[in-house]
């Protein structure tokens, strides 16, 4: 649920300029989250008689009670307003979010797409229709290759190889730290990078980086380990602890938000809510396929899992290189305008908007709320 709603929100009430910051603060959030669990894990773990994992599971009741508290504090949207009718709430909420009583373009700009988002009465069919299939494909791909970045593969290996660095018994809560800490102090790295250089430039270099980590970790498990031994000897154990911690961080600035972040950002308002929805089915299904079949390509592919997933990082480059738009300091309503009809590829699924009368409405009469911005 966090998931599907927390990034839609964060996407429709943040100004354009701060917009995929203050979406990945949603994903710090998470990765301080995850950090702490794994800590409370471990903790409640060395509990003697058993009884750790109640005490484990009822404080997981603290976070769910603080999120019931903030779902009942926070306010509506602005497009959520106006879309329901509420058009002078929704102008107070605009008003107080962007802290100025200048908000008359960006407010009539919200109003027309809810005008044209009301046209359509099945969003979910919708999405199906070739002016939308841009975002879905971009959607869809980004979750599929988010799972098969190989992310999971490095968390498994992580205790085995922090185990045989020397850290014995405390590997798995080294394991924890020292990925989590890399995770956290990445993802802030992202919330200052993502709207200066961009969600293209992130993605590629990540993807660059992930490749050669897997590349190098693939060929030192390959060389080193054998079948019928666990030796690594203490260097090169710590370089390929110092490889994973590369891999998590590019991850963690790149894959890991974004994809959330830009499925958020490029569907129009009449399809955002199904489109987010299925992005959210698509990464829990993927997790759960890999999730379902690491163990058994490990004990087939060995050291060439790793490889598997280079291969993949290397395909998802391409694909971004390619087929993924720029959409940094873009506003949201005016995506299709200056994102899709500008692509060299996905402008020509775009030919339907204007038969169908969507999107050009907005500047009929001579209005153009981007001038008056």
């Amino acid at each position: 649920m966090n998931f599907q709603a927390v990034p839609l929100f964060l996407s429709e009430i943040a100004p354009t300029r701060i917009r995929g910051g203050l979406n990945i603060l949603f994903q710090l959030n998470v990765t301080i989250g995850i950090l702490f669990a794994n800590l409370v894990n471990y903790g409640t773990a060395k509990i003697k008689g058993g009884w750790g994992w109640r005490v484990s599971l009822g404080l997981a009741g603290i976070p769910a009670a603080l999120l019931t508290i903030g779902a009942l504090l926070v306010v509506d949207t602005p497009n959520s307003l106006i879309e329901r009718g509420r058009l002078d709430e929704g102008k107070a909420v605009l008003r107080k979010i962007r802290g100025t009583d200048n908000i008359e373009p960006e407010f009539l700009e919200l109003v027309e797409a809810s005008r044209v988002a009301k046209q359509v009465k099945h969003p979910f069919r919708n999405l199906l229709m070739r002016r939308n299939r841009p975002q879905l494909v971009i959607a869809v791909a980004l979750q599929i290759f988010q799972q098969f970045t190989g992310i999971n593969a490095i968390m498994f290996y992580a205790p085995v190889l922090f185990d045989t660095v020397g850290f014995g018994n405390n590997a798995s809560l080294y394991s924890a730290v020292i990925t989590g800490a890399v995770n956290l102090v990445s993802t802030i790295i992202s919330i200052y990078s993502v709207d200066k250089a961009g969600r293209r430039l992130l993605l590629l270099e990540a993807g660059v980086q992930m490749f050669l980590a897997q590349v190098a970790v693939a060929i030192i498990l390959g060389i080193k380990v054998k079948d019928h031994s666990n030796y690594l000897s203490h260097g090169f154990a710590i370089f390929v602890v110092i490889l994973i911690c590369t891999f998590v961080s590019a991850f963690a600035w790149s894959w890991g938000p974004l994809g959330w972040l830009i499925p958020s950002e490029i569907f129009p308002l009449e399809t955002r809510s199904a489109g987010q929805s299925v992005t959210v089915c698509v990464n829990l299904l993927f997790t759960f396929v890999i999730a379902q079949a690491f163990l058994s390509m490990l004990c087939h592919f060995k050291f060439g899992i790793f490889l598997f997933f280079s291969g993949w990082v290397l395909v998802m480059s391409i694909f971004v290189l390619f087929l993924v738009p720029e959409t940094k300091n873009v506003p949201i309503e005016e995506i299709t305008q200056k994102v899709w009809k500008q692509h060299w590829l996905w402008k020509r699924f775009m030919d339907e908007e204007t038969e169908n009368g969507i999107g050009d409405e907005a500047k009929k009469d001579g209005f153009d709320p981007n001038s008056q911005l």
